[in-house]
């Protein structure tokens, strides 16, 4: 039988993970009880129709969570293999969607959500140290996700495999809450003065020649991908297994656009697994 267990941070996209799983054939059990994981597995086997399973378990569990490292020991004893998805976003995002729910974090304590955001994350170290893949949200649209999710379960990957976040962004929009990297395009000669260009994007083949063609343009993103690929391991040394990339020029249609699909490319050919998204199109 196959199991997951999923779990991370209150907003992160577990209740999404739930719906992408049970679309795959999962049979899902949200805020499980870790000490009944075995039990239920046992009934399950026993000529009931289930081959998948995945349960949710989190902080919501108040004291019923602690019994999760027994319960791990107990399907490890057993020869059960499972897996563990962890979900995660950055804090300003987390904040975000809670103020937008206007739902009160379960570890806030009467206090902020960001208390209660570092709360929960203190709790869960350790289980994030022990989870397989670990998945940041923070930029990945509800498809996106699905797709992640699709691609590891079923195919399967390294563990803890590294994501690389690209997006494209208008600085007259504003710059990306969530971004680590930011690289200013605005240097590069703008197709917006050129009239045939001026109403396309950078997803044009007209517009991404016009942009890639000048030789600091293809120095510039040389070593972007240089420095990206040297520093992966060191991220992953510390804890860290996506990062989030920005290209931002002024209105976000044309040299971010054309050079966060370069990079989105460049990426790929080395077999590294990325998310590409325009914000500002």
């Amino acid at each position: 039988m196959k199991v997951i267990i999923i779990t991370g941070l209150s907003g992160a996209g577990k209740t999404q993970a739930v719906d992408c799983l049970e679309d795959l054939g999962y049979y899902c059990i949200d805020n499980m009880p870790p000490s009944m994981i075995k039990s239920f597995l046992e009934l399950a086997g026993s000529g009931k129709g289930i081959d998948k399973a995945a349960f949710v378990i989190d902080v919501r569990g108040g004291a019923l969570f602690d019994d999760l490292k027994d319960a791990l020991e107990d399907l490890e004893k057993s020869g059960i293999d499972y897996k563990i998805l962890y979900f995660e976003a950055t804090e300003r995002v987390l904040a975000r969607r809670y103020n937008e729910t206007r739902r009160a974090h379960p570890m806030a304590e009467g206090e902020s959500v960001v208390k209660g955001i570092r709360r929960e994350k203190k709790r869960l170290e350790e289980l994030r140290k022990k989870a397989d893949y670990i998945i940041d949200t923070s930029n990945l649209k509800t498809a996106q996700m699905y797709a992640e999710i699709s691609n590891l379960v079923a195919e399967g990957q390294d563990k803890r495999a590294f994501t690389i976040n690209i997006m494209s962004f208008g600085y007259k929009n504003g710059m990306p809450v969530s971004a680590d990297m930011v690289f200013d395009a605005r240097f590069i000669p703008n197709p917006f003065y050129v009239k045939s260009l001026r109403e396309l994007t950078g997803n044009n083949k007209k517009v991404s020649k016009y942009v890639l063609k000048h030789d600091i343009t293809q120095q510039f993103m040389d070593k972007i991908v240089d420095m990206i690929v040297q520093l992966i391991p060191y991220y992953m040394n510390e804890g860290k297994y996506s990062l989030s990339v920005c290209f931002g020029c002024t209105g976000g249609h044309h040299r971010s656009v054309a050079l966060a699909n370069e990079l989105h490319r460049r990426l790929n050919e080395l077999g590294k697994r990325t998310t590409l998204e325009h914000r500002d199109l």
